[in-house]
């Protein structure tokens, strides 16, 4: 059977998927797309340093910036799997499970820093390899499979920590991971993500992994027709994924110099939201690092704000929800209109 070969039409360059519209026009959007989250961004810090003379103080950004990080990292690896046409709930307690391997690792084995870390690490890879397999090789949908990943991550978590925090008050030079200062000013959490960003941009946008993932994204079928191993590129899709869950888990375990067994529910919305907010599209084939980074720190600023206006939780997940709802809303927009 002839083919058109789908990845002669990946991009090379950059990291937005060409549609069927054409190249350049695909190309516009995007930075249209981006323009405007980066416009509600601006829009945000405006609001709601009216509404309180606390948010723009230096502390309160500093705090804006430490949850980013978290949230922004778990969100360049939730943009791999949402280009590929495929989602990521375990993205939240798989970060907590990371973060409470490393603290078995460092606090009850004793084992060196950089041996912890990297157990932390491992611990998140594994379990996007395992979503990996589960969706390229049992062809589970992504929905179950990670759905199920988010329950066992949560399970366990709470039976290794015996649903008691881990605290690293003992184990030395943990915390500066992400309070330390490597630049004066700038916490390390914010400079890791930052640079986990230009990394994941080097894959999406250099490499033949990411163009691989557009391809899929864009047509599964088409790619593994014209000689594309696709299960292998999604199960290295998902552990890339999982790496940055790993990642995320070991950053939030030395901002609070503890891995509490149950904080990552919820992270998965903010991350989702915060990708599809930056222009990624649900369907597949199309996405931007850059636009997933100001999609996190919408979420971020947002949730603050609520927090320092005084905004009880209850309504804070109401409007939390709405801008989830909103996100997706745009996105069918995009795919509308990208059909006409």
């Amino acid at each position: 059977m002839n083919a058109s070969p789908v990845i002669e039409k990946a991009p090379k360059v950059g990291e937005t998927a060409p549609a069927k519209s054409g190249t350049a026009v695909t190309f516009l959007r995007a930075k249209l797309q981006q323009s405007l989250a980066f416009g509600t961004l601006i829009v945000l810090v405006i609001f709601f340093s009216i509404a309180s003379s606390n948010f723009f103080s230096w502390s309160n950004i500093s705090s804006i910036l430490l949850a980013t990080a978290v949230i922004g990292i778990l969100a360049l690896g939730t943009t791999f799997v949402i280009i590929t046409g495929g989602i990521d709930l375990s993205i939240g307690t798989g970060m907590t499970l990371a973060a409470v391997m490393t603290g078995i690792f460092l606090v009850n084995m004793q084992l060196p820093l950089i041996v912890g870390v990297l157990g932390g690490l491992a611990t998140g890879a594994l379990m996007g390899f395992i979503n990996g397999v589960n969706i390229a090789i049992l062809k589970l949908p992504p929905f179950i499979a990670t759905l199920a990943m988010m329950l066992i991550a949560q399970g366990l978590a709470l039976v290794i920590s015996g649903v008691r925090p881990i605290y690293f008050s003992g184990v030395e030079g943990f915390k500066n991971i992400s309070l330390g200062t490597i630049i004066p000013g700038l916490p390390n959490a914010v400079l890791i993500l930052f640079l986990l960003a230009i990394v994941a941009y080097l894959l999406l946008s250099k490499t033949l992994f990411g163009r691989y993932t557009f391809a899929i994204g864009s047509n599964e079928e088409a790619t593994r027709l014209s000689g594309v191993n696709t299960r292998k590129w999604l199960i290295v899709v998902y552990t890339v994924a999982g790496l940055f869950t790993g990642f995320a888990g070991v950053v939030i375990a030395a901002r609070l110099d503890s891995a509490q067994p149950q904080i990552g529910v919820g992270y998965e919305l903010q991350a989702i939201a915060a990708v599809i907010i930056g222009g990624t599209s649900l369907l597949g084939g199309r996405g931007s690092i850059m636009g997933t980074v100001i999609g996190a720190l919408i979420m971020s600023v947002l949730i603050n704000g609520l927090r320092i206006m005084s905004i009880q939780t209850e309504w804070q997940n109401v409007v939390v929800g709405i801008v989830i709802l909103i996100a997706v809303f745009t996105d069918t927009l995009r795919q509308r209109r990208s059909a006409t």
